[in-house]
């Protein structure tokens, strides 16, 4: 998660209590013992107090919060450990990709790879597994080979999009019924269920001006819909990015274009989102 510092100088943390939770189910899908859930949110403030000088004086910079919790049996084997710590790493961040906050990236879709599978840890945040950092690195650098800037994951022999390195995807188009939508796939267990994500959802049910659907989608639903004008726009939305365009997707060997429509509802998230973490 990230600590904002608002126009008022106030530093803020968005919706921490949804990231707890997560680290608490992780945890438990790890068979690491439990913890306090708002004892540790409370450590987490007090820290960024001591170090607020840290927390960078603007709205395209933040701080990084990465809480850690591991296992520190004192023994070789495999088993359930008996006793865990828990620490936190604070960094000043700016923008995740190199090309700019708002820049439309470019993704790599192959079905070679899979991040995460039914009955896995693919809804967890777990660094070898799960977020699936550790078994992502060899596909991620693989795309960038062919130009692209992250990797697009695929899933089942239908080719359901699933999610990205580091982001919940989202496509706003017209469906199959003719309805403005927009579309995310759904927390099946294999998608991990991103903050920025809910609050994307929670931010268009509340709009109300279009059909806000989980549901899954497939790289051949989507190459039909570019073919025929459907698709609006696609973007990404997480912590360290928190909304950002896609406007490429190279799918063997043929690149797909995405339309942008100036990325006015990515645009319109983004605003929404930052003036929540940043002015209110």
């Amino acid at each position: 998660m990230k600590a904002y510092r608002g126009e008022d100088g106030k530093i803020r943390l968005f919706r921490p209590q949804l990231n707890m939770e997560r680290m608490l189910r992780s945890a438990k899908r790890l068979t690491l013992p439990a913890f306090d859930k708002r004892e540790l949110l409370d450590c987490i403030r007090q820290l960024i107090h001591v170090d607020r000088a840290w927390v960078p004086e603007s709205s395209a910079a933040s701080l990084y919060v990465r809480p850690v919790f591991m296992g520190t049996e004192p023994s070789l084997g495999v088993k359930r450990p008996s006793k865990a710590m828990i620490y936190v790493i604070l960094s000043p961040v700016g923008p995740y990709f190199s090309s700019g906050a708002f820049t439309p990236i470019s993704l790599w879709a192959d079905p070679k790879y899979v991040r995460a599978w039914k009955g896995g840890t693919g809804d967890s945040k777990i660094g070898g597994y799960g977020k699936n950092y550790g078994n992502s690195l060899f596909a991620q650098y693989e795309a960038q080979g062919y130009g692209c800037q992250q990797v697009l994951w695929l899933y089942g022999e239908d080719e359901q999009i699933t999610e990205v390195g580091t982001m919940n995807l989202f496509l706003f188009w017209t469906n199959e019924n003719g309805e403005l939508e927009l579309a995310t796939p759904p927390l099946d267990g294999i998608i991990l269920p991103g903050v920025t994500r809910r609050s994307i959802l929670d931010l268009a049910l509340q709009w109300g001006e279009f059909k806000v659907s989980e549901r899954y989608l497939t790289m051949a639903a989507l190459m039909k819909a570019v073919k025929e004008d459907r698709v609006q726009e696609m973007f990404g939305a997480g912590t360290a990015c928190v909304v950002c365009p896609v406007g490429r997707i190279l799918y063997k060997d043929e690149n797909l274009d995405i339309p942008t429509n100036e990325n006015k509802l990515a645009a319109r998230f983004l605003k929404e989102l930052t003036d929540i973490q940043q002015i209110i």
